[in-house]
């Protein structure tokens, strides 16, 4: 193996597949990451054995090979070095890779290419394309929904039914859901359903960047991996496997009071009471007030601690229906908040002990269901 490739790109290929590099592992091979030859590049490889990231860039490539080499070291020592071409050359015998910048070198040990996990190839399936955009806010206003306790692996994942030219993402922990449909730039041939781990749609978020191509999705037949793949990169996923919960009949379908009001002014008054909400597990309360003809509607979202103190802060808002009184964890409604891109959004409520929706004013595609908090009023 004898290649060349600039100080610059290889930096920034490491930190794309660093993050697939295995944190905690019986299997020491996957703290590695593999670098092998592929036509006039370079193609770098990780992978945690649940989720593994392809990256190629360009090299100067004299002999074919491939090595393995602890990823965190090869990072931190390419990183360190100037803005130059990277020379490498693997010896014919023992496994150790030197690398030659400028007037610095180094030789690291590696394992042999042989010994790293395959990754598994998915070219059949279903196949489809997303634009970046699309998915990149379908994934930002539902992934954070995701259960971050494996105590149910199936509610860790998001939830993709694929249908026609329409991607329908939920993901849901037992105290909130979350439902956003997008489109396909490509149709799916056979409606379709996988559970994608919350972590991989994450990465695939960052991965996206700047990218401005569609992201091509493939998924295996037995529906148990997923390829996405970008300009130069590619991601392959395990596909949680399980039955995802029947979520549309959490949905409620009619609601006693509906208040639309605006996301800044209500993100920062629910941001307010978080504060004082800390000391009284969470709990923000909202009150809905009727206007009349000459005033408008308001809101009063308000908390309490008994060590603390107490804060409320009012808000102007359109009604429809009577006044109401609800509850919820504030960290919920700062999460769902922070994500919307309207400007206003709708809250729906039926009484204080059923399920709050919110939807954003404007826009059909997206759905958010939160549990209340049961208080004394």
């Amino acid at each position: 193996m004898k290649l060349s490739c600039l100080q610059e790109n290889l930096n920034r290929a490491l930190g794309v597949v660093g993050r697939a590099v295995a944190a905690r592992t019986t299997l020491p091979i996957t703290n590695n990451v593999l670098l092998a030859t592929d036509q006039s590049r370079l193609k770098l490889v990780a992978t945690n054995l649940e989720m593994a990231i392809v990256y190629w860039i360009g090299a100067e490539v004299e002999e074919e090979g491939a090595i393995t080499v602890p990823a965190r070291l090869l990072s931190e020592f390419v990183g360190s070095l100037p803005n130059d071409k990277i020379a490498f050359s693997l010896a014919s015998g023992p496994k150790t890779l030197g690398l030659k910048c400028a007037r610095f070198e180094a030789r690291i040990s590696g394992i042999d290419a042989k010994d790293f996990p395959p990754i598994p190839a998915v070219d059949e399936g279903i196949v489809t394309k997303i634009e970046v955009e699309a998915l990149r806010q379908g994934i930002n206003q539902v992934a954070f929904a995701a259960a971050a306790e494996e105590s149910r692996p199936v509610l860790t994942g998001v939830d993709a039914q694929f249908d026609g030219d329409q991607l329908t993402l939920a993901a849901a922990d037992g105290f909130r859901l979350a439902v956003y449909k997008l489109p396909l730039a490509a149709p799916v041939n056979q409606k379709s359903e996988v559970i994608i781990p919350a972590r991989t749609l994450v990465e695939l978020n960052r991965l996206m960047g700047d990218d401005e191509e569609a992201v091509d999705i493939t998924v295996n037949p037995n529906k148990s991996q997923a390829l996405f793949r970008l300009k130069n990169t590619e991601l392959v996923s395990q596909l949680v496997q399980g039955t995802f919960p029947q979520y549309n009949q959490l949905i409620p379908q009619s609601y006693n009071s509906r208040v639309e009001i605006d996301v800044a002014e209500f993100l920062r008054a629910t941001r307010t009471a978080s504060i004082f909400a800390r000391d009284g597990s969470g709990i923000v309360r909202l009150e809905v007030a009727s206007g009349s003809e000459l005033t408008p509607g308001r809101m009063k979202i308000s908390a309490r601690s008994e060590e603390v103190g107490d804060d409320m802060g009012e808000i102007d808002a359109v009604v429809e229906g009577g006044e109401a009184k609800i509850a919820f964890n504030g960290k919920y409604l700062i999460d769902v908040l922070g994500v919307l891109r309207e400007t206003r959004v709708a809250l729906e409520t039926t009484n204080p002990s059923s399920p709050g929706v919110l939807r954003p004013v404007g826009a059909d595609n997206y759905t958010h269901v939160v549990m209340p908090m049961f208080v004394q009023w």
